[in-house]
């Protein structure tokens, strides 16, 4: 059985707050609730270059963990590799091993640890995108849960916090889990491109 570690530092939480929206009129939809923002080595763990499906997962268990006021932490990077081969989605070898997780994994561990089924909606190209957006608005609307986007072999993971869209012009408010040190503030994340609004 997979050993769930908290973490000891204080991470920030709802990085995406203050962000300035477009100057356009439309349709705005966002996540409720509180989450944490992990990233790259925020538990003193070195996975940058292949850790960043990991963060991302982080990250929506600690809106689950929050918004169900559950006793169950949010696993670290070797508890989730634990589960994964639990689970026999993983052989034995990938405990330690720095490959990469994406959205399935991602659905088997959130599953597993708190009993909520997802979906996966496959988009091959950022053409496609827009013809899921109102699914994506539909989701957060009747969720408000962030969504978890890429995280495989061919494209990194990233949180998504919330959509804004008004005809074709659609944006998508991006939490990335790429930043690498101690962030002191979402200001500074703002600043230097790790949160923002990314057109699509």
């Amino acid at each position: 059985m997979a050993k769930i570690v908290d973490y000891k530092e204080t991470l920030l939480q709802n990085v995406h707050e203050d962000v300035e929206l477009p100057s356009t009129n439309g349709i705005t939809t966002m996540i409720r609730g509180v989450y944490h923002y992990y990233h790259y080595g925020c538990d003193g763990h070195n996975d940058k270059g292949w850790g960043c499906g990991y963060r991302t997962l982080q990250t929506l268990c600690s809106w689950i963990k929050l918004l169900k006021n559950s006793s169950t932490l949010v696993p670290n990077i070797r508890a989730i590799q634990e589960i994964l081969i639990e689970l026999e989605d993983k052989p034995s070898n990938f405990l330690g091993s720095h490959e990469w997780i994406g959205s399935f994994e991602a659905c088997l561990v959130i599953d597993h640890l708190y009993n909520i089924p997802s979906k996966i909606i496959h988009v091959n190209r950022g053409s496609e995108l827009f013809q899921h957006i109102s699914t994506f608005t539909e989701h957060f609307q009747k969720y408000g849960s962030p969504l978890m986007m890429g995280g495989d072999q061919d494209s990194s993971s990233k949180a998504i916090m919330g959509i804004h869209s008004k005809g074709k012009d659609i944006y998508f408010l991006v939490v990335d889990p790429h930043y690498v040190g101690r962030a002191k503030s979402s200001q500074e994340l703002q600043e230097n491109g790790w949160v923002k609004l990314a057109a699509y």
